[in-house]
């Protein structure tokens, strides 16, 4: 049997190219803006952020969005890496798939 559910997760990681300092904390904070505004859920983390939806257009827009973001504030050149975990026989989360991890380890 066949189950209809879909839990799309991804990574994102946005990189300015050509900036005039090393940190990157400017524009990161834009692509956030912009995925607060598009309503997606997302959990930042030091090294690229995950996103969680189960619409795959609503996904791809808030990562265009993000994308976009950081060459309003100034980029002139922007690298963006994209990772999408797509499952459809089960609705499992982010904090799912860490927490049946953490189950395993005994933590």
């Amino acid at each position: 049997m066949h189950i209809n559910i879909s839990m799309i997760t991804a990574e994102i990681s946005i990189i300015p190219i050509g900036t005039s300092s090393t940190s990157l904390s400017n524009y990161v904070a834009a692509a956030i803006s912009a995925l607060n505004k598009n309503g997606i859920k997302y959990k930042l983390t030091g090294m690229g952020t995950l996103l969680e939806s189960n619409d795959l257009n609503l996904l791809f827009n808030a990562i265009e969005e993000a994308h976009e973001a950081v060459f309003k504030i100034g980029a002139e050149r922007v690298s963006t890496s994209v990772k999408i975990d797509d499952r459809r026989d089960s609705n499992r989360t982010i904090s799912d798939k860490v927490n049946s991890v953490n189950r395993k380890l005994g933590v």
